[in-house]
């Protein structure tokens, strides 16, 4: 046996192992897709401070320059092909990067874009205030960049962010157009996925007798006792974030009992892939780190083994499986 076949047989033992277990298991990312509308970059073209944002018509950016400071705007109207809203802003600061670069171009190792500072705010369709992500970046094009953080349901989450699709390309325009103009000129339609890591991620809690997920009178869900098409069943649940008034980070109190703490993400729950009316979701009186969520299992459900699945925040948890008659 040469060398080389030395190499692939010792690199086939090693990943043996690791897929047998031995290692760690690298953790799947969640994939978010926001889709974008009426994007519009603002062109950092004017000294004056008296032109700013005074133009209310369409306005034409003047030229771009080395170490000019650009500002892109863009709603958010759909996330993993739900409607939402929200608000993508971006900083950016013009630096042609180039391994040959012409007079007035920044030199560097390789050709990209400028570095950019941007902010995420996401809200549910009703206008309430969801979470944020931010992030940073400076690489070569199509490369993306970072998401570093994030505030309410995103708390604490990492990950990277990249373009994934434009049927518009975004407006640009100067400084000294007018912003409250700008879904009446138009902009951009970009669509951007993320891969999220979450530092939470939603789940039914689970106890040495199986899933927490009971009947209206609290009974456990079990084989002598399986759940009916069009019960309302109880879950108790796990990481579902802030809840509603104080939008604390979750574990900070426990949950009062009067009033009721409202989870502030949008909730989803599946039966079987298929869509469960979810009744309310509240964080669980006296407890800091656990909620309850009642929903309906929905007719037409198969008898057996349902797989249930919890969604917040669009992050979705891993699915638990309950006896459904």
């Amino acid at each position: 046996m040469n060398g080389s076949w030395r190499i692939i047989a010792a690199a086939t033992v090693v990943a043996a192992s690791i897929a047998s277990g031995f290692g760690q298991a690298v953790e799947q990312p969640v994939i978010l897709v926001i889709d974008t509308e009426d994007m519009t970059l603002y062109r950092g073209d004017v000294t004056d401070a008296a032109r700013l944002a005074r133009d209310a018509g369409v306005t034409a950016p003047g030229s771009a320059r080395t170490f000019q400071i650009s500002y892109n705007f863009a709603d958010i109207v759909a996330i993993n092909g739900k409607p939402a809203k929200g608000l993508n802003s971006t900083f950016a600061g013009t630096l042609l990067l180039s391994t040959n670069p012409q007079s007035g171009q920044m030199i560097a190792d390789f050709n990209g874009g400028a570095p950019i500072l941007a902010d995420w705010q996401i809200l549910g369709t009703d206008g309430t205030w969801v979470g944020s992500l931010w992030g940073r970046g400076a690489a070569p094009p199509g490369k993306g960049y970072a998401i570093l953080g994030g505030q309410g349901a995103f708390f604490g989450a990492s990950g990277e962010l990249r373009a994934s699709g434009m049927t518009k390309p975004s407006r640009s325009a100067s400084v000294a157009e007018d912003p409250a103009n700008r879904r009446v000129h138009g902009g951009g339609k970009v669509q951007f996925t993320f891969y999220l890591y979450p530092k939470y991620r939603p789940s039914v809690d689970i106890t040495p007798t199986g899933p927490s997920v009971f009947h209206a009178d609290f009974s456990p869900v079990t084989a002598a006792t399986p759940a009916r098409a069009g019960e309302v069943l109880i879950a108790a649940a796990r990481n579902l974030g802030p809840t509603r008034p104080d939008l604390l980070p979750p574990g900070s109190q426990p949950f009062k009992a009067e009033p009721v703490e409202v989870v502030n993400s949008p909730v989803a729950v599946t039966i079987n892939g298929r869509d469960s009316e979810v009744i309310n979701a509240v964080g669980w009186p006296g407890t800091s780190d656990l909620y309850r969520v009642d929903f309906r299992v929905p007719s037409g459900i198969a008898p057996g083994q349902a797989n249930i699945q919890l969604t917040a925040a669009w992050i979705p948890g891993p699915e638990v499986k309950i006896p459904v008659q």
